[in-house]
């Protein structure tokens, strides 16, 4: 049975938004995707569902702009991963981060297999409203390989230290580093050209 769309603690964080955080981070223990994670680590398997329909909005913001056409697919294989990995969790509170990791994995794997290279400027992304500009924006960010859509979706988007996004990449934190000048910097000449 699929979750009903709207606001709710089956749906999780909406679109654009950051889920609540732990608390070893910030984020709130009460959260519903924690409070899922719980359950679904004791063998509730309604929970587990539940749990997957919490992060999927979640996982296809992090999935769409490192694998841009494929990002249902990224999305799709990241809950996949999460799912089989589930048992692996070894603190609910980390659910989010445990997740983006898997998240940010598979999408640049998916963008790997499907031969695409593109990412963005993510601090810079259009409105909602605004169709034509990001149409421009994802011209340019399909010159970017997802190495560099990896780095500015975990650096711009999801607002991670270099350090952090070292450790999720398994990268050094300078190659974080240089990856994210030449992502901006591509960016930037691309987008006046």
């Amino acid at each position: 049975m699929t979750a009903a769309p709207g606001p709710g603690p089956r749906n999780g964080p909406p679109l654009g938004s950051r889920p609540a955080r732990a608390p070893s981070d910030g984020r709130d223990p009460h959260d519903p995707g924690v409070s899922l994670a719980r359950a679904a680590l004791a063998g509730d398997t309604l929970a587990i569902q539940d749990l997957l329909a919490h992060l999927a909005p979640y996982v296809a913001r992090i999935c769409g702009p490192i694998a841009l056409d494929d990002g249902p697919d990224a999305a799709q294989e990241a809950l996949v991963a999460v799912f089989r990995s589930l048992r692996t969790l070894r603190e609910p509170a980390a659910l989010y981060g445990w997740t983006r990791a898997i998240a940010v994995r598979e999408a640049v794997r998916v963008a790997r297999r499907a031969a695409r290279a593109r990412p963005a400027e993510l601090a810079d992304l259009p409105a909602p409203d605004d169709p034509e500009l990001a149409a421009d924006i994802r011209d340019v960010l399909t010159r970017l390989s997802p190495e560099h859509r990896a780095v500015l979706v975990l650096r711009d988007l999801e607002g991670l230290d270099e350090r952090a996004a070292s450790r999720l990449l398994d990268i050094p934190a300078g190659t974080v580093k240089s990856r994210l000048h030449r992502a901006r910097e591509s960016f930037r000449k691309a987008w006046s050209a």
